[in-house]
């Protein structure tokens, strides 16, 4: 009863200092809340177990060649099938390959993304149907009939739950068309190894039945999947897959280079899916850490500074016998019911928070869509709001009844103590030092996003339009498709404004990663050094006009025209970037010279010619990969030769180019109603979609250092202006003694510089050895430039001069009469 005692005490004391009531509970709101809604983030994308059954048994088998690509490298089917036979650790095998698909049949053509999966792979992962069945090992193999599966994301969006899509036929097209019938949907699941819109058997892609996929070795395009067989841990699994890899790189030293250098791993799928958002989301817990602390120690100010207001109430209830443990007693009351409000109020905040934080991090992560409020973002509101309420409660120092036989039972005046200024300022330094962590990493990423912003790409993206219109092969000869396109773009370019219209296989930045890492090739007097291989370059196909409409010179030669495909016995050509003439033909003239491919896995791409191609054009390089562009090796093949994959136009005009969508669409679907016309955006816009992550990297973590910056700044403010009204009586005395104003003034503010410089350099030293830290943990951390470290610390040094202003405007207009009267 005691303790409800004291809280309605607390109360009844804090409504007569409803500023400091306030200020205290939005501050630790904010506090509370970030923390709470990053924890949610973190524990539903990192720690929520997954849908998948059995997930504990669920691995992803990851090969790789660090030498020639940072990422995983898919399996082939030979290399599957020696897998299959020689591991025994592993219960099953799950296949899955991304192909892009045009779809017809269901609602408006369009063009999807696809998984095409063997009979066992829904049984391997573990998922189930919401609506209808699964592919099964009944629709394996070349004679059964094509099945399709929605994923539920694609079925509730686009369908919006329609459950007559069932028992619906489509038309599939991609190398090759197929029928199917869509026999399911998928329940709500992380799309992994891709966002996949539907899932279908392997008869529906031609390709994967053919001699080349079946018997190619270096023809990987398929991901692997399996399950620990009963009793078996991922390292035993992991060691047996290491010992069946080995002899295969031996027995076939033609499809694994020494270059290359390949190898195999596995790892639980979960960690799989959580391993690219890991890193941010730590950093973003950090940054959220970071923010508490600054609101902790401005509340502890807060606290300190009333307490210190209240040393005569404290010292007469000392004196009446009131012991430490009540009196601490009561500061807990008020801390407790000041920290409840104030997590009370950041939980109700942090489930906007975390819907918009959720947006953030599903660039990292899927598992972020489907991320929900559960009851941890009160538990942990609650926890933090108890931890505050203890350090609140114990920061002010509590008078004794021996101190309180002085003057301050009388006295009305505020006497700070050389302890409690030493606490009020250290309290200061801290929020300024974790203010200027968030603020350097802030600045860091800042130049970062300034600085590709401001790279050249050397396109025209602002008055260039790129659409979609995949290639439809369906009931049409090579040449027929050519023609199609031939064709729309004559009728384009008839439109108002449009100044060229040309054809390419890739959108710049958007379809980044399409050829991988590019493909083996050699030229005309190269020779390779020992142990060398011959470098990789990016296949395009491109149309006569392309780089016109792209605003891209030729720097010698020529660009394609309709000559250059007069017949079988004509010399194949192509057009080289500047890069590329330069490094296999240095000092010397590229045009009329040869280049041909050398890779092995070309033998397996429908429509490319291993043959010499005489070069007739080098034109400046165009890095359709990076955002950042560099140095590239391009080769480009006229599109009569081809090979046609994806299809994608490029209008360059002089008008709107958002004006021109409509009428681009009528005219393809009048020449062809199956025709898809998709994702109209200017190179500008696309350009800016891909940099859409480091934009919110630096937006986010920009809120987190303002937010911390407004503290601390208001913290420093607060101290000073503290320390302003306890030294009244002595600023009167040098006053009437002769002192200039302008001299307490500088005092006031210089007061504020040092403890931003002190705060500076803690945080300096703190952040560097956080840094060092997390270095050890993630190899990708990077230490920030000089540049960003410096400006952070000049703008923290003059945000707190100018929040020292007030402060010491105030000391410098003290009446010298009221002054001295003060005590």
């Amino acid at each position: 009863m005691s303790f409800l005692h004291d809280l309605r005490v607390a109360f009844r004391s804090l409504a007569r200092t409803k500023g400091l009531a306030v200020t205290v509970v939005l501050t630790l709101a904010l506090g509370i809340g970030a923390n709470a809604a990053i924890f949610s983030l973190v524990r539903g994308v990192l720690l929520r177990p997954l849908v998948n059954s059995d997930e504990e048994r669920l691995i992803y088998i990851q090969q790789s060649a660090p030498g020639i690509s940072p990422g995983e490298v898919p399996f082939s089917v030979p290399e599957i099938q020696d897998l299959r036979a020689g591991v025994k650790t592993l219960s099953s095998f799950g296949e899955f390959s991304t192909v892009g698909f045009t779809m017809i049949g269901l609602g408006e053509p369009r063009e999807v993304r696809a998984g095409v999966v063997d009979g066992s792979y829904f049984d391997v992962v573990g998922l189930h149907p919401v609506l209808g069945r699964l592919i099964g090992p009944q629709d394996d193999g070349p004679k059964a009939a094509g099945v399709v599966v929605l994923t539920y994301r694609f079925w509730s969006t686009t369908f919006k739950n329609d459950p007559s899509v069932i028992g619906k036929a489509v038309r599939l097209g991609s190398f090759g068309d197929r029928s199917a019938t869509i026999i399911g949907v998928l329940e709500p699941s992380i799309p992994y190894p891709a966002d996949t819109e539907i899932i279908a058997n392997i008869v529906t892609s031609p390709h994967h039945l053919s001699a080349t996929m079946q018997n190619g070795r270096v023809h990987r395009m398929t991901e692997l999947f399996g399950r620990l067989a009963p009793g078996v841990t991922l390292d035993q699994a992991r060691a047996e897959l290491r010992t069946v890899y080995a002899p295969m790189i031996k027995d076939h030293p033609d499809a694994y280079s020494p270059q290359a250098r390949f190898q195999i791993d596995a790892r639980l799928l979960r960690e799989q899916i959580t391993s690219g958002a890991r890193t941010v989301l730590l950093v973003l817990l950090a940054a959220s850490g970071l923010v508490f602390i600054i609101a902790c120690s401005n509340v502890a100010n807060l606290i300190l500074a009333r307490t210190v207001r209240r040393e005569g109430e404290l010292a007469i209830r000392a004196a009446l016998g009131a012991g430490a443990g009540a009196l601490r007693r009561t500061l807990l009351a008020e801390s407790l019911i000041l920290c409840v409000a104030g997590a009370t109020l950041g939980v109700i905040s942090a489930r906007p928070l975390l819907a918009v934080l959720a947006r953030y991090a599903s660039r990292f992560s899927v598992r972020a869509l489907d991320l929900t409020v559960d009851s941890s973002m009160l538990w942990v509101g609650a926890g933090l709001a108890v931890i505050s309420a203890i350090l609140l409660a114990f920061v002010p120092r509590l008078p004794s009844a021996n101190a309180s036989q002085g003057s301050n039972l009388a006295s009305g005046s505020v006497r700070i103590t050389g302890g409690t200024s030493r606490r009020l300022r250290s309290f200061a330094v801290i929020q300024v030092a974790a203010s200027f962590m968030l603020l350097a990493g802030a600045s860091m990423l800042l130049k970062t996003l300034l600085s590709i912003q401001a790279a050249q790409t050397g396109l025209d993206t602002r008055h260039v339009l790129a659409i979609n219109v995949p290639a439809v092969s369906y009931g049409k000869t090579p040449e027929q498709v050519v023609d199609f396109y031939k064709e729309s773009m004559r009728r384009i370019e008839a439109l108002p404004g449009v100044n060229k219209t040309a054809f390419g296989i890739v959108v710049p930045w958007r379809d980044a990663g399409s050829f991988g890492p590019g493909f083996e090739f050699s030229a005309d007097g190269h020779v390779r050094g020992p142990g060398e291989e011959d470098p990789r370059a990016q296949l395009r196909t491109i149309s006569p006009g392309f780089f016109a409409a792209l605003g891209v010179p030729i720097i010698a030669g020529r660009d394609f025209n309709q000559l250059d495909d007069q017949g079988k016995e004509k010399e194949p050509v192509v057009i080289v970037s500047q890069t590329l003439a330069h490094r296999m033909f240095p000092n010397q003239d590229a045009i009329n010279r040869h280049v041909y491919w050398t890779d092995p896995v070309m033998k397996f791409i429908p429509g490319i010619s291993t043959v010499p191609h005489r070069i007739i054009g080098v034109t400046a390089d165009i890095d359709d990969e990076h955002v950042v562009p560099g140095p590239c090796l391009t080769v480009y093949n006229p599109f009569e030769e081809g090979p046609i994959f994806g299809g994608r136009l490029f209008i360059h005009t002089s008008a709107n180019p958002y004006s021109l969508v409509t009428p681009i669409t009528r005219i393809i679907r009048d020449m062809s109603v199956d025709q898809p016309v998709e994702r109209a955006a200017t190179l500008e816009d696309v350009r800016a979609e891909v940099l859409t992550p480091d934009r919110l990297n630096t937006v986010v973590f920009g809120v987190f250092a303002a937010v911390a910056l407004a503290i601390a700044l208001v913290g420093v403010a607060g101290v000073l202006a503290f320390s302003v009204s306890a030294r009244t009586r002595e600023f009167g005395i040098r006053l009437a003694l002769g002192s200039q104003p302008r001299h307490l003034l500088t005092g006031v503010v210089a007061e504020g510089a040092v403890m931003a410089a002190a705060g500076v350099v803690a945080g300096a030293v703190s952040g560097y050895a956080l840094a060092r830290l997390a270095g050890s943990y993630f190899l990708d951390m990077q230490m920030p430039s000089a540049a960003p470290v410096v400006a952070s610390a000049l703008v923290l040094l003059a945000a707190a001069v100018v929040a020292s202003a007030v402060p010491a405007a105030r000391a410098a207009r003290i009446n010298v009469t009221e002054a001295l009267r003060s005590d």
